[in-house]
């Protein structure tokens, strides 16, 4: 189910990506996959979100990979701008079954939050979350000190950091999870 859900989004992730994914080959089934890695899921992984830190993502990352896959968390979060700025003054459709949902701004303060509190886990700090582009600026930051082995790899009270590769992987999953919720819950007029 999962990995149908991975095919059937592949179009929309290169969209994302703009030309930063042009050489991104999107499957078209299942069994175009190559799976390098399972691992059980939990509540987070329930909700959607990559709840768990792959081995993949704890091997030291070059310049020049860090570079490129910086370049597409780039790509993400300016999809997700552009999401958000399409949507300025639109009325959203309330989300789920039960409705509800959160109103553009608060999905911006969510995703900023979210960041800030990524920045923290890869070992740095992070500014005030009504600032995203100063809280994206600090995630970069710290993410290129964690990928080049100047923070720590736990942190005070002994809770494991985040590798820069996760994230990365992190950030970008929420942001395109957040830009494509705002484009599924616009109302016409668009």
């Amino acid at each position: 189910m999962a990995l149908q859900a991975l095919v059937d989004c592949g179009d929309r992730y290169k969209a994302a990506l703009g030309s930063r994914g042009a050489d991104l080959k999107v499957p078209r089934a299942v069994g175009d996959l190559i799976v390098v890695d399972r691992y059980a899921g939990d509540a987070t992984t329930d909700f959607g979100a990559p709840g768990a830190i792959p081995a993949t993502d704890r091997v030291p990352v070059s310049a020049t990979e860090l570079d490129r896959l910086i370049g597409l968390l780039e790509a993400a979060w300016q999809a997700f701008e552009a999401a958000a700025n399409s949507a300025a003054g639109m009325e959203l459709r309330p989300a789920g079954p039960r409705g509800g949902g959160r109103e553009l701004g608060k999905i911006r303060e969510h995703v900023s939050g979210a960041d800030g509190s990524y920045a923290r886990a890869v070992g740095g700090t992070s500014p005030p979350d009504d600032d995203w582009p100063a809280v994206q600026r600090a995630l970069l930051e710290h993410i290129r000190a964690r990928a080049r082995g100047e923070l720590p790899d736990r942190g005070p009270r002994g809770g494991e950091r985040w590798p820069a590769r996760y994230g990365i992987r992190r950030s970008a999953w929420h942001a395109l999870d957040h830009a494509w919720e705002i484009e599924d819950r616009l109302t016409s007029g668009r």
